[in-house]
């Protein structure tokens, strides 16, 4: 069955999904492994999680968090292209891990439903009214307690990485690379209902990692 993409006003990278896997090591300057055990510690996964990784791509953190996760756990991937969707089933699929195509906006799974949320990446591609729902719909499926982990592009802390920001905000068009840039995504998860985010890391003057949880009822 041909998977179709979910129609929505934030960026989708369906043209690059053949390639995505070759790239994405050389845009985090060989660091790639070690991005994703960081933010895999963060998430400091415990007992049976089951986690959500919005904007997922090809699913490679996907796949490293449901080798991570014990049995009886899961990870579940989903991004709004079709193409990311198909080559990470192709790819990375295994008995706990999984892709849908739906988009992190308007999320079908039911209340408190995962662990943990996670993305990687993505919430500089939509823009703050859809930056503003996904975290709103995360929020909706996590349990109390559950954790939320975000690494995405955020105030530069180094001139190089002033200089890569708003090249990349100018070059691709992004307005919404502006949005990130300016600080935004600590108030909106805050005003989705999450407890203030901590930073605990941040890479190549640009991203920043980003740890917080829903409180409990």
């Amino acid at each position: 069955m041909t998977l179709k993409s979910v129609p929505t006003r934030g960026r989708t990278l369906d043209y690059a999904a053949l390639v995505y896997d070759t790239f994405e090591p050389v845009l985090l300057l060989g660091k790639q492994a070690e991005y994703d055990r960081k933010i895999v510690s963060v998430l400091a996964l415990s007992g049976v999680s089951r986690v959500l990784d919005l904007g997922c791509g090809t699913g490679v953190l996907t796949r490293t968090i449901a080798d991570k996760v014990k049995t009886g756990g899961e990870a579940v991937g989903i991004d709004a292209a079709a193409r990311m969707i198909q080559v990470a089933r192709k790819k990375r699929t295994a008995d706990n891990c999984r892709f849908e195509v739906m988009a992190a906006e308007s999320l079908s799974f039911e209340d408190a439903s995962f662990d943990a949320v996670v993305s990687s990446l993505f919430f500089h591609h939509v823009p703050l009214d859809l930056k503003e729902k996904a975290l709103t719909e995360s929020f909706r499926v996590l349990r109390p307690g559950g954790r939320l982990v975000i690494a995405d592009m955020h105030i530069p802390t180094t001139w190089m990485g002033a200089l890569v920001s708003h090249v990349s905000r100018w070059f691709f068009m992004q307005p919404q690379i502006g949005e990130n840039i300016r600080g935004v995504l600590p108030g909106i998860i805050k005003k989705a209902g999450f407890v203030a985010p901590e930073i605990v890391a941040t890479y190549f003057g640009y991203i920043s990692l980003f740890n917080t949880w829903k409180p409990d009822a």
